[in-house]
């Protein structure tokens, strides 16, 4: 059983979302996870950001302390939900909107649906459009292996198999867990996969402690599963809405410093679709900036909340006063 929730969990139209908020003031942050994350994986930046502003991370359906939603769990969908769970729980725009790797779709969408909401844009490595829309082969093949393995995950949940191996991982004895997760794949799973779950071990011990009962919850890998095999047509849906750029909202990108030119080209160029993007590297980190750099995600953010601040006119008026 997953511990009691440490924020408020909100009715959004049949199922409910965990968000947490601390700290006061204008604009408000909200921080989307990436792809097999939750608000957990925000531990190390959310309070750096309250003591400059208020700060809402939240769980996606099926993610952390989150009930379970409708699939397929699209950009589109999550977007919605996420302006629901904001109306409900009372945090009124302007919001800047910080966006890991598949949160980076789902911000980006949510600017562009609702730009009178949104006062800028930080996306950490995210998830490029393009890149989904029209998957290679290989890509596409990653999409199928992805969703294989989470349809596993699910039978392995339902068996308490997945409860076994978070056992084994917290005790340490990653080896036989590795071999259980094989024998239940199939042996599908390979290390790099293990990534798609954030480096847990950089996280506070009881969030750790948290993140492994998450692991062990059908529900979970339903939703992991279901992001995973819409992920084509969220990344439709985004480049459809954000065809036009976004105009002059700040907008900063960050990327690993040791990424592929070919990720840094593409963070780059998306930094360019805002008259005041801006690139940035960050040479401590691999893919998880927030838990590889997060003073550096803390002092991005704390910039842009004092360029929106010195504003007050521009965006008043854009969120109706």
């Amino acid at each position: 059983m997953v511990p009691h929730p440490p924020g408020r969990r909100l009715d959004v139209g049949g199922h409910r979302l965990h968000l947490l908020c601390a700290g006061s003031g204008s604009p408000t942050v909200i921080l989307d996870a990436a792809l097999g994350a939750s608000s957990l994986s925000w531990s190390l930046v959310l309070s750096g950001i309250s003591r400059v502003t208020r700060v809402c991370a939240y769980d996606r359906a099926g993610m952390g302390w989150s009930d379970a939603g409708p699939l397929p769990r699209t950009a589109a969908r999550l977007a919605a939900e996420l302006r629901e769970l904001l109306r409900v729980g009372d945090v009124s725009p302007p919001y800047i909107l910080v966006g890991h790797s598949f949160g980076g779709l789902v911000t980006r969408l949510f600017a562009s649906r609702y730009p009178d909401d949104t006062a800028g844009l930080i996306l950490l490595e995210p998830a490029h459009p393009e890149q989904w829309a029209e998957p290679s082969e290989a890509d596409r093949r990653l999409i199928e292996r992805g969703t294989r393995l989470c349809r596993h995950g699910v039978v392995a949940a339902r068996l308490g198999i997945a409860r076994m191996v978070s056992v084994l991982v917290g005790l340490g004895a990653l080896a036989p867990a590795r071999a259980l997760v094989a024998l239940v794949s199939r042996g599908g799973l390979a290390r790099e996969d293990e990534g798609i779950l954030a480096p847990m071990w950089k996280l506070p011990p009881e969030a750790r402690r948290t993140l492994r009962k998450v692991w062990t919850e059908p529900g979970f890998f339903e939703a992991l599963g279901s992001q995973i095999e819409s992920i084509c047509a969220s990344a439709a849906e985004v480049h459809a809405a954000a065809r036009g750029g976004h105009g002059d909202l700040p907008l900063v990108t960050i990327s690993s410093a040791s990424a592929s030119q070919n990720r840094l080209r593409r963070d780059a160029g998306l930094a360019q679709l805002s008259s005041r993007g801006r690139h940035i590297l960050s040479p401590p980190s691999g893919h998880w900036i927030p838990l590889d750099d997060p003073q550096l995600v803390i002092d991005t953010v704390t910039d842009m909340v004092t360029t929106v601040r010195a504003e007050p006119d521009r965006y008043t008026h854009r969120c109706g006063g």
